[in-house]
C-alpha cells in the first residue's frame, strides 16, 4: 500500500519492462525540457551568460537538468522513505529486499532516463562535461537502477543511494558562482560549507548506514538473485570510495577558501 499518490490502472497493468521504457523515456524528456528551460531562463537572470564560451554554455545547461533531477529524486526518495509505507517493516512481513510498487518503479525508471541522458552527453562531448570517473559513476548507477527494476529486488538500497544526489545542487551552484565571477562572495563560502556538510551526511554517513542495514538484513540479501547479490556487494563500495575521494577534495577546497577569507578580512 502506498499513501498519497494514485497510479492509473491502465499504467499499473503494463508489464514491468514496458513501464520502465515509458518512465525512462519520460526521464529523458524531463532532461531535455529542463535543459532547454535553463538555456531560456538563465540569460534573463545572468546577463553574463551570453559572454560565456560554447563549452561553458553547454555545461551550464547540462547542470540545469542535473540539478532538476537531483531535486526530483531527493524529494521522491524522502516521500518513499518517510511518507509512504512501502518500506515500513511494521506494516507487513514481506521481505524488505523484495518490496516495490508501481510508483517506486516509475521514479527509478525516470531516474535511469536521466543517467542515460547525462552519460550520453558526457561521452558525446568528452571530456568537456567530465572524465572517466563520471562515466563510471553513471554507468554503475544506470546498471543498478535497471537491475532493480527488472528483477524487482533491492529497491530499498537503490533509493538510499539515489538520495545522495541531494548534494548535487550545491555542487552545481558552486560551479555557477565560480563561472559567474562570484568566487569571492559570501554566498560562495556558505554554499561551500553547505556542500561539505551535505556531502558528509548524504554520501558518507548514509553510506555507513547503508552497509550496516544490508549486513543486518544479510539473511534477506542472501535470497536475492545472484546478479543483484553481487551488484550490492560491488557497486556501493565503488561509489563509496569515489564519494570519499571527492569528499577529501571538497574538504580541502573549503579549508583553502576559509583560510583565504580569514587572511583577507
Amino acid at each position: 500500500m502506498m499513501l498519497g499518490l494514485d497510479i492509473p490502472d491502465y499504467y499499473s497493468s503494463l508489464s514491468t519492462q514496458t513501464r520502465w521504457l515509458v518512465s525512462a523515456f519520460g526521464g529523458i524528456i524531463m532532461c531535455k525540457l529542463s535543459y532547454e528551460f535553463t538555456g531560456i531562463v538563465t540569460p534573463l537572470m545572468f546577463k553574463g551568460f551570453s559572454k560565456l564560451n560554447k563549452e561553458q554554455k553547454l555545461e551550464w545547461k547540462n547542470r540545469g537538468f542535473s540539478t532538476f533531477h537531483a531535486l526530483y529524486v531527493a524529494i521522491a526518495s524522502l516521500y518513499i522513505f518517510l511518507i509512504s509505507d512501502l518500506f515500513d517493516e511494521s506494516i507487513n512481513d514481506e521481505l524488505i529486499v523484495y518490496r516495490k510498487s508501481t510508483l517506486s518503479e516509475t521514479i527509478l525508471g525516470m531516474s535511469s532516463g536521466y543517467f542515460l541522458s547525462d552519460m550520453a552527453m558526457i561521452i558525446w562531448t568528452y571530456p568537456t562535461l567530465g572524465g572517466l570517473e563520471y562515466v563510471l559513476h553513471h554507468g554503475l548507477s544506470t546498471f543498478a537502477i535497471m537491475q532493480s527494476i527488472l528483477t524487482g529486488e533491492a529497491e530499498y538500497y537503490v533509493f538510499m543511494v539515489l538520495f545522495t544526489e541531494s548534494t548535487t545542487p550545491f555542487v552545481n551552484l558552486r560551479w555557477y558562482l565560480d563561472v559567474a565571477g562570484m568566487k569571492s562572495s559570501v554566498f560562495y563560502v556558505w554554499n561551500g560549507i553547505a556542500m561539505f556538510l551535505g556531502w558528509l551526511v548524504a554520501r558518507i554517513v548514509l553510506f555507513g548506514f547503508f552497509f550496516y542495514h544490508m549486513y543486518y538484513h544479510i539473511d534477506q540479501v542472501r535470497q536475492l538473485h545472484m546478479v543483484t547479490f553481487y551488484a550490492l556487494h560491488m557497486i556501493p563500495p565503488v561509489l563509496a570510495i569515489m564519494n570519499l575521494l571527492w569528499f577529501f577534495k571538497i574538504a580541502k577546497g573549503m579549508v583553502r577558501t576559509l583560510t583565504k577569507k580569514t587572511h583577507t578580512s
